[in-house]
């Protein structure tokens, strides 16, 4: 069966009266038939945020015109805003080190479909799983990383992400420290998966730290990279019981499975645009 194609319309505002019956308006105007919608008011900062899909072929006037037509309204309210259609797939770069459980199953959704989207090449620091990307046919770069040589690697790898136009860089357990310069190059694009339920254990190593402290759950975050190691905006989030008897060992094991799930959810979050940054803050509708 052939999923609709679709417009989902994003946006943030300040709050006032009157957002919601003007979006609807502009949206009925041209015959657009609403699939689904949300919106959130944040009291502290008096933001408004906004999440709509529509049936792309519903409107009367064509994509380009309701682009046209919404910019009247993105203006009068000040909103921060885009239009996405899903006939355009998000191309996904994936960056990976020598951990594969993240990379397998992003492949695998992306495989079955379940992650509608291009891959248009995997970059890694090893040549480890060149064999399994290129047998998915997918072009396989890799770009060593070493203390001496970050600025020139970082470079390459910016390189190598444009020159596919890249919209969406994952760092699919990478195991680098992105330069200042690339986090700020590639703002709201670069998605993380941490190993470990943040802002706790941040850096190398959270499954050691966890085990040190004596914790009872550990977790998985994906979030947006900044330039400040691990305090990029929260995507997603999870978390599975541990007790005294388990090892290091098994608090790895375990959190490998939180980490693929979490990354997964968190990353077709941010596809679909359910995400909306606000600070260091986000919105993420469900």
């Amino acid at each position: 069966m052939t999923t609709p194609r679709r417009l989902t319309l994003s946006f943030s505002c300040p709050d006032r009266v009157g957002i919601v019956a003007a979006v609807s308006n502009v949206i009925a105007r041209e015959s657009g038939w609403i699939l689904e919608s949300s919106n959130h008011a944040h009291e502290g900062t008096n933001r408004f945020f906004m999440r709509v899909e529509m049936l792309a072929d519903s409107l009367t006037c064509g994509v380009d015109r309701f682009r046209e037509s919404f910019a009247a309204i993105a203006t009068e309210f000040g909103m921060d805003w885009k239009i996405s259609d899903s006939s355009q797939k998000k191309r996904v770069v994936l960056l990976v080190s020598k951990q594969e459980h993240c990379l397998y199953d992003l492949l695998g959704r992306w495989q079955s479909k379940e992650l509608d989207i291009e891959i248009p090449c995997v970059i890694s620091n090893h040549e480890t799983f060149r064999g399994l990307v290129e047998w998915h046919g997918i072009p396989f770069h890799c770009v060593p990383v070493t203390p001496d040589n970050k600025t020139e690697a970082f470079r390459e790898m910016a390189r190598l992400y444009d020159a596919v136009d890249g919209e969406v860089m994952v760092l699919a357990r990478y195991m680098q420290v992105l330069t200042p310069e690339i986090c700020a190059r590639y703002h709201g694009q670069v998605i993380n998966i941490h190993h470990s339920f943040l802002p706790s254990f941040i850096g190398a190593k959270p499954y050691h730290q966890a085990y040190d402290k004596g914790v009872k759950l550990i977790g998985a975050t994906c979030h947006y990279v900044t330039e400040e190691l691990d305090q990029g905006q929260i995507i997603e989030q999870d978390v599975i019981r541990v007790d005294h008897s388990d090892l290091v060992g098994d608090l790895v094991r375990y959190g490998k499975d939180i980490e693929k799930a979490v990354l997964a959810r968190g990353l077709r979050a941010h596809l679909e645009d359910r995400v909306l940054v606000h600070g260091n803050k986000t919105v993420v509708f469900k």
